[in-house]
């Protein structure tokens, strides 16, 4: 009995190519979490990220400026958070997706300082995130040394980060008043006085030490603040699409009609004299003025109706 056709071309296969050798491996697939980044040296300009505007100047205590141009990382859950001082605040996801987010959290943008200390800095105008952009609060707590030991989201695009750092343990470490240039130490000392004085009130005592802050530059004026836009805000008066429009039109028509009517019925002229209507024509138009109407609003009358 022949061989079927299939076995013979197995047989055939087989006596001519052999054995696989006994040396031979599998190839192995090695895959990396993604590693973008803005502070990334080893990737070209056209793969880093792109900031939306230079950071600020450095501003502050000048003990911290030996932080600026280091960066300091933190893993938490599939995130690597990057915290470089005085320039900006990044995010990367740890996975083995093809599109891993990669994202700028903020940039150094100013200080918040509260009880006349430097309470913070505020990295803003990063991504975009909704109808805003993100951007990030970095806490300074003394620690034994530089670290980024926490990082949150308590809110949607709003970041909060704990930075630990030898370097603000002394109790006057993060006091604004001998940061300042003696002309605007000066000027404060003048401020104090007047507020001692009475010769301002506290509330104008807080906004010109506010602007005091600003020409230091260790706050932004709030124009030079990106306006935020709260998320389900109104987008304008509802007449973004042409069904909108024409519906807001129907209703303004109708409202014409409705007061023209009423106009008409109680007799009440409504239209604008014309070029040619003289001055006297229009106010023989008028109605004349109800005295006891006038006395209603409060009007406790003419003085000739009293004698």
């Amino acid at each position: 009995m022949a061989a079927h056709p299939v076995v013979f071309l197995l047989q055939l296969w087989f006596a001519l190519c052999g054995p696989a050798p006994t040396g031979a491996a599998k190839m192995k697939v090695v895959e990396e979490p993604n590693a973008f980044g803005l502070n990334n040296p080893f990737l070209p300009q056209t793969s880093r990220l792109q900031p939306k505007r230079d950071p600020s100047p450095l501003t502050g205590p000048a003990h911290l400026f030996r932080l600026s141009g280091k960066c300091f990382s933190l893993v938490e859950s599939t995130y690597k958070y990057e915290f470089c001082p005085f320039h900006n605040v990044t995010q990367h996801e740890q996975t083995f997706r093809w599109n891993a987010y990669s994202g700028v959290l903020g940039i150094w943008h100013e200080w918040e300082i509260t009880n006349n200390t430097f309470m913070g800095m505020w990295m803003r105008d990063g991504d975009s995130c909704r109808a805003r952009s993100r951007q990030s609060k970095v806490e300074l707590t003394c620690g034994k040394n530089n670290r980024l030991a926490h990082v949150s989201e308590p809110s949607t695009c709003v970041y909060a980060l704990t930075f630990e750092t030898p370097l603000v343990c002394h109790p006057h470490s993060l006091l604004v008043y001998p940061t300042l240039p003696e002309a605007l130490q000066q000027r404060w000392d003048q401020m104090e006085q007047e507020l001692a004085d009475e010769l301002i009130t506290p509330q104008g005592y807080e906004k010109l030490l506010r602007e005091l802050f600003e020409d230091a530059g260790y706050l932004k004026a709030p124009g030079e603040n990106e306006p935020t836009q709260q998320e389900g805000a109104t987008r304008g008066l509802g007449t973004e699409t042409l069904e909108n429009c024409n519906k807001a039109r129907s209703e303004l028509s109708e409202e014409i009609q409705r007061l023209t009517s009423l106009l008409n019925q109680h007799g009440i002229p409504y239209g604008r004299p014309t070029a040619e209507t003289s001055h006297s024509e229009h106010l023989a138009q008028q109605s004349p003025i109800d005295v006891t109407s006038e006395q209603l609003r409060g009007d406790p009358g003419l003085r000739g109706t009293i004698l």
